[in-house]
């Protein structure tokens, strides 16, 4: 799995924690965010730089992490393909996977402590999409999708 990370300067703090637990667990994350705070990148200069690689496929997902979650998630959402959500809670980590296929994982550094942004990302990594859902609702979520990439051809083009 190939993996991008990155945070503002609300962000430093957690990103930092996910990023030596994900090096804990032997995966790599290219940090394309502030990488010390003498050289502070504004979050949506980040969001702009990790979403289209998402989008076009060079990384699987990423970590993105602001003081709330929403500016991060707002600016990454602008590009097709990208499934941005702002979680504040392992449980919305993990739905956000299981139900919604987000490929990128948005928090706040000023809502979530560097310890829930590492236990967030570890369950949004091992969540796949329609995870332990009951056979109705992996039927809605497979319609539902079809859906919304259609609502995306509309808005974006094909």
């Amino acid at each position: 799995m190939k993996l991008a990370i990155g945070s503002d300067k609300s962000g430093f703090t957690a990103k930092e924690a996910v990023k030596a637990a994900l090096k804990e667990m032997g995966l790599a994350a290219d940090d394309l965010g502030t990488l010390d705070l003498e050289h502070v990148v504004p979050y949506y200069a980040v969001a702009d730089k990790v979403a289209p690689l998402v989008a076009d496929g060079t990384y699987d997902k990423a970590v993105l992490i602001c003081g709330t979650g929403a500016g991060m998630s707002v600016v990454s959402n602008k590009y097709k393909g990208v499934y941005a959500v702002a979680c504040e809670s392992v449980y919305a980590a993990k739905m956000a996977r299981a139900i919604n296929d987000a490929n990128i994982l948005c928090m706040g550094g000023w809502i979530v402590g560097p310890e829930m942004a590492v236990e967030m990302t570890k369950t949004f990594l091992a969540t796949e999409w329609c995870q332990d859902l009951e056979d109705w609702r992996k039927e809605n979520m497979k319609k539902f999708a079809v859906q919304v990439r259609a609502i995306e051809d509309k808005v974006y083009g094909k």
